[in-house]
């Protein structure tokens, strides 16, 4: 993985994903005691950063290879990513994911052209299941974050972070990364390493599942208890990738956790200062800037808002709770 790669993505996702906003707001400032940027990646097309790694996977496939279909599994912002991608590469997609999975994110991925196989997580192997299928129809997998093409199509973010960031005139920040498998973190990372390396890459993750932040801590993978039981949904996984786990390592600074209230009280926020629909997995790095303001430096802090696919009872429900 290298910057090379993620320049090209850039090329083949150029005029196909949108370059999103750096959203700021007096009053998120005012709480974090510094300024505060906001990454609304929420705003990409499915409503999530995961269509630039769908996008950069389908886009550089073979075409022979990409006409006899894709398979995927996620919890739901890779699974629609993928099935957009895929549709508008004149393919089909298969996406495996687990049957907890918000109902609007299972909807989304159907009416976006994905055949969707639910599983139980705690019981069935997605692995499993994605390779039997994958084999009986001759399907070729994208990953969700331990792909070297996927990686790339999401470092694209970090290009525009480090263009966005300087507009504003910021050099040096923590950048705070919404963090799963590490597929994000890891591909902003690369990228602001070699175009903005003032800027410095950090996870968040909800309290419970923070396998990268012990990762980092421990110079090895750990592995989560759990994996399920989180309104996080989205950045749920078992572990760091393979191959995002050294990227992190060299490059990343120290994990931050953060609380479901946090997170929700997080989306409230976003809803209403800066007027955008986040989901709880989504907001996790701004509940880090807002409410764990000590653990950052410097006068600005940058973070992704890296979803915004929510069912309408959370969301109510985090409104209710934390609306002004």
């Amino acid at each position: 993985m290298n910057i090379d790669m993620i320049n090209a993505a850039a090329q083949r996702l150029d005029g196909h994903v949108r370059r999103t906003p750096l959203l700021s707001s007096p009053f998120l400032d005012d709480i974090a005691g510094r300024r505060v940027f906001v990454k609304a990646e929420c705003l990409q097309h499915t409503g999530s950063f995961k269509f630039r790694g769908a996008w950069s996977a389908l886009s550089a496939m073979d075409p022979e290879t990409r006409s006899r279909g894709v398979i995927a599994f996620s919890s739901g912002n890779h699974a629609q990513g993928v099935a957009l991608a895929a549709r508008a590469h004149g393919t089909s997609a298969v996406i495996v994911m687990p049957e907890d999975a918000p109902k609007m994110k299972i909807e989304n991925t159907r009416a976006l052209g994905g055949e969707v196989v639910l599983y139980d997580r705690e019981t069935e192997d997605r692995d499993e299941i994605g390779g039997a299928l994958a084999q009986e129809r001759g399907l070729t997998l994208i990953k969700p974050f331990d792909e070297p093409l996927v990686i790339a199509g999401q470092g694209t973010t970090g290009l525009e972070i480090a263009e966005q960031a300087r507009a504003e005139g910021v050099e040096n920040a923590d950048v705070l990364v919404c963090c799963g498998g590490g597929g994000f973190l890891s591909g902003i990372a690369l990228a602001l390493e070699a175009v903005a390396p003032g800027l410095r890459p950090r996870p968040v993750e909800p309290e419970g599942f923070d396998d990268v932040a012990r990762s980092l801590a421990s110079g090895g993978i750990v592995r989560n208890n759990r994996t399920s039981g989180s309104l996080c949904d989205a950045i749920i996984t078992p572990a760091p990738g393979q191959l995002t786990f050294p990227i992190m390592q060299r490059l990343c600074g120290a994990g931050v956790v953060v609380s479901e209230d946090e997170a929700l009280h997080a989306v409230a926020l976003a809803f209403s200062r800066l007027k955008i629909v986040v989901e709880p997995g989504g907001a996790v790095a701004l509940a880090a800037a807002l409410f764990h303001p000590d653990q950052s430096e410097g006068d600005a802090v940058i973070v992704t808002a890296s979803g915004g696919n929510v069912d309408g009872d959370v969301y109510q429900s985090a409104l209710a709770r934390f609306g002004d």
